[in-house]
């Protein structure tokens, strides 16, 4: 009784804290007491339903009786973590005093509607993305990698999620350009507060040291898009749901072994090899860092000095940026030059289809998912099949993993074969040839 008490105590006082905020947000959006809602014309575009983060804040310090426009940034901000209003060009929902556009969030969307998405949702909202061809709905790297685990965890009804999404598309399309673009935006916003960038706090998440005192602390599930999950959540890839100590029934004891086994595949690292880790890598990366150490030559922007242009011009690398390519193969193909050179060096040994296979499957992950089984089928007859014009050397057991994932081409259907690949590359022998061979 007294578990329950407190439980109802706690959701009591979550939403009346709610109200207050929406409140406070009705009353910012009010036409005639509330921060100008308009639209902003730029070069070609329009961009509809605005404010901007200096209006929200002088509205927040005359309204709310507030002096210091640091404290009303503050609340401004606790409101935006909770998805009432976000900027409509950053991921990260928090409030700038300058003039940075916001956007209001549709009253369907508000966390008093008390629900929690399913991970199905979030797969249809991203597959749906990835089918839309606009610039403004690219995925981030952060996404494109929760796709990538989402359709690894739903592989076996991913083509009903792929439906789904199609769905969605049609209908969306049918909608006014205008009203398409502030529901896209709208529903981004959703999902940023439910499924937030790494690093930022996700507010939709109950505190775990009250889940553990209290009993059955379950939130209210629904399906943003009408989608019912099969049985019980299953373990998201994205966020593994809480353990709840307590005794039950035969079922929520297979339902512990179920998590415990989870559990148990995850990667897991001491927090001493963690800041081993940290500290090696900056100690790696100090001199390449402008912050923490005077780059050589210096900014030619903030000083006299153009030795920074006549290195840029003969286009020899230097030493320096030599070194940091032989920190990671990423690094050197993060580099234009690094990857010119790169290429030169194979192409001069006959090897540059090792290069190109690889740089294929990274556009592979990146491009829309409606051009995937095609760009995937075309990388196969360039590089792997029988015959082809640039053929790769794979051991038969990658290669015949790979022939079994086009069957169902997507974009990690080349991972074995990007491995071995990346082993043929022989990036020492590209340092070598930089440093003290001849171009």
């Amino acid at each position: 009784m007294d578990k329950s008490f407190r439980l109802f105590k706690l959701l009591n006082a979550v939403f009346c804290l709610i109200l207050q905020i929406e409140e406070i947000i009705t009353r910012i959006q009010d036409e005639t007491d509330g921060v100008p809602i308009r639209t902003v014309k730029s070069f070609m575009t329009k961009i509809p339903s605005v404010v901007t983060g200096a209006d929200i804040v002088q509205w927040l310090m005359k309204n709310l009786s507030i002096e210091d426009p640091a404290e009303a940034m503050h609340i401004g901000s606790l409101i935006a973590a909770q998805g009432y209003f976000f900027p409509i060009s950053d991921h990260v929902l928090t409030l700038k005093d300058d003039g940075t556009f916001y956007r209001f969030q549709a009253p369907y969307f508000w966390p008093s509607n008390c629900w929690e998405p399913e991970n199905t949702d979030y797969a249809i909202y991203l597959c749906k993305r990835t089918m839309q061809n606009k610039t403004r709905l690219e995925l981030a790297d952060y996404e494109a990698e929760n796709l990538a685990r989402l359709q690894r965890a739903f592989a076996r009804k991913w083509e009903f999620i792929y439906m789904q999404a199609e769905a969605q598309v049609k209908i969306d399309r049918k909608k006014d350009k205008i009203e398409r673009k502030i529901l896209d935006s709208q529903e981004r916003a959703f999902w940023d507060v439910h499924r937030p960038v790494p690093g930022c706090v996700n507010t939709t998440e109950m505190d775990i040291r009250k889940c553990r005192r209290m009993k059955n602390p379950h939130r209210v599930k629904k399906s943003v898009y009408g989608v019912i999950e099969e049985g019980t959540q299953s373990q998201s890839p994205i966020h593994t749901p809480s353990h709840h100590c307590r005794k039950g029934t035969k079922e929520d004891v297979e339902k512990e072994i179920v998590f415990l086994n989870t559990q148990l595949d995850r990667h897991c690292m001491k927090m001493s090899k963690v800041a081993e880790s940290l500290i090696a890598y900056t100690e790696q990366y100090l001199e390449y860092d402008p912050f923490v150490t005077s780059p050589e030559p210096s900014n030619p922007w903030t000083s006299d000095d153009p030795t920074f242009w006549d290195l840029e011009a003969s286009k020899e690398p230097s030493q320096q940026r030599v070194k940091k390519w032989g920190f990671s193969l990423e690094d050197a193909l993060k580099d234009p030059a690094g990857q010119e050179l790169f290429l030169k060096f194979l192409e001069s040994e006959f090897s540059s289809e090792n290069l190109r296979f690889w740089l294929a499957v990274q556009e592979l992950k990146r491009i829309p998912q409606h051009e995937v089984a095609q760009r995937a089928q075309d990388i196969w007859a360039e590089f792997l099949a029988e015959g082809a014009p640039s053929s790769i050397n794979l051991d038969s057991h990658s290669y015949e993993r790979t022939s079994q994932n086009l069957k169902d081409p997507g974009r990690y259907s080349y991972e074995d074969a990007q491995v071995r690949s990346r082993e043929a590359l022989g990036l020492h022998r590209v340092l070598k040839w930089c440093l003290y061979g001849t171009s």
